[in-house]
C-alpha cells in the first residue's frame, strides 16, 4: 500500500491532533520551505530538485508531527533525497555544511531581530568533529525515515509542465486577450508577449504554492490551473466576451480552485509584502464571482454529468495518477 498523501483533509495533520494550533503548522512549514528554497539556492541544485525536496517535506509531516522529528534535519535529508531523484546529486558532506551554516545565519538574524534573547549559535561545523560526525549519521537515517514514509514513492509530477502546455494552448488558439491590448505590436507578438507573461507569473505563483500544504490537498494539474488563472488575473488577460474563465480553463471544479487562490494570495498577502492590494480585492471577488455563478449552473441541473459506474469486478482498475 503506497504512503503517498494525496487530496488530504488537512484539519487531521499529526501536529494539529497533537495540540499544535493550524497557523503555527502552517508557519513552521512555510519557513521550513524558505530554509530549503535558499539552501538549494546556495547548492546550485535545479528548480525541480527544490520542489521535490519541498514535496518529500511536506509528505513526511503529513504523517509525521513537528514535535516527533527535528524540522531541520528533516529539511537535510530530503535536500539529499530530491537532488539524487532529480538526478542533481550533491555530496553529503558539504549539503550538510552548508545547510549548517544557512541555519546558523538565520538564528543570527533572528538574535538582532528578535525582542527576546536568543542562545548564539554555534559556529561552523567542523567536517571532522564529533558533531558533524553525530549529525551526518542522523541525517542519513531521516533519509531512510522519509523514503519509508513516503513508500518509496520519488516520482512527482509538479505543476510546472502542466500549466506551460496549457498556456501554449491557450495562446495558440487566442483563447485569451488583454484587457489593455499592447500597442505597436502585431498579433503574433501580442500573443508571444502574453504567452511569455503568463508563463513567469505562473511560475512565480507554482513555486510560492510549494510552500504551503497544497501538494497534499490537490493535484499538481489543479494547481497548475489555479496558477494560470491567478497569472492572467495579474497580467490582465481576460476570457472573450463570448466566453468565460471557467470555459477557458477546461470547466475545473471552481471550489478547489478557488481555494487553491485563496491559499497562495494569503501567501503573498499585499500587506505582507507590499504588493497591490487592490489587485488582490479585485482577484477574491472575482473568485466569488465565479463560485456563484458555478453554484447557480448546479442547482439548474446544467453541471457536469455524473461520473460513470465502476467497472465490473473483473476488470483492472485504472492507477492512480500520481500526484505532486
Amino acid at each position: 500500500m503506497s504512503a503517498v498523501v494525496t487530496h488530504l483533509d488537512i484539519s487531521q495533520l499529526p501536529s494539529l491532533k497533537d495540540g499544535m494550533s493550524a497557523e503555527e503548522e502552517a508557519t513552521k512549514r512555510r519557513k521550513t520551505c524558505r530554509f530549503i528554497e535558499e539552501a538549494g539556492r546556495v547548492l546550485k541544485l535545479p528548480r525541480v530538485a527544490i520542489s521535490t525536496a519541498m514535496v518529500f517535506f511536506h509528505r513526511f509531516y503529513a504523517k509525521h508531527s513537528f514535535d516527533q522529528h527535528d524540522r531541520f534535519e528533516v529539511a537535510v535529508a530530503a535536500i539529499v533525497l530530491a537532488a539524487k531523484t532529480e538526478e542533481s546529486p550533491k555530496k553529503l558532506n558539504a549539503v550538510i555544511v552548508q545547510c549548517h551554516d544557512l541555519k546558523t545565519r538565520g538564528m543570527q538574524a533572528g538574535r538582532v531581530k528578535g525582542s527576546k534573547p536568543v542562545p548564539p549559535p554555534p559556529s561552523s561545523l567542523d567536517p571532522k568533529g564529533e558533531e558533524f560526525s553525530r549529525l551526518k549519521e542522523r541525517i542519513l537515517l531521516m533519509e531512510r525515515v522519509i523514503l519509508h514514509t513516503i513508500g518509496f514513492e520519488l516520482s512527482i509530477d509538479h505543476p510546472y509542465k502542466f500549466f506551460v502546455d496549457q498556456i501554449k494552448k491557450l495562446t495558440q488558439t487566442r483563447q485569451l486577450v488583454y484587457k489593455q491590448p499592447p500597442e505597436n505590436l502585431n498579433p503574433t507578438q501580442t500573443y508571444q508577449k502574453m504567452m511569455n507573461e503568463l508563463v513567469q507569473y505562473s511560475m512565480s505563483f507554482a513555486n510560492d504554492s510549494m510552500h504551503t500544504s497544497l501538494c497534499l490537498q490537490f493535484s499538481p494539474q489543479q494547481i497548475a490551473t489555479a496558477c494560470v488563472y491567478l497569472a492572467g488575473q495579474f497580467a490582465k488577460v481576460d476570457a472573450p466576451e463570448n466566453s468565460s474563465w471557467s470555459k477557458v480553463l477546461g470547466e475545473p471544479d471552481i471550489e478547489s480552485l478557488a481555494s487553491i487562490c485563496v491559499q497562495i494570495l494569503e501567501l503573498i498577502d499585499p500587506r505582507k509584502t507590499g504588493g497591490d492590494l487592490d489587485n488582490f480585492k479585485k482577484i477574491r471577488t472575482q473568485l466569488e464571482v465565479l463560485k456563484r455563478a458555478n453554484k447557480g449552473k448546479m442547482s439548474s441541473g446544467m453541471g457536469p454529468p455524473p461520473p460513470p459506474p465502476p467497472p465490473p469486478s473483473s476488470e483492472p482498475t485504472a492507477k492512480r495518477p500520481k500526484t505532486g
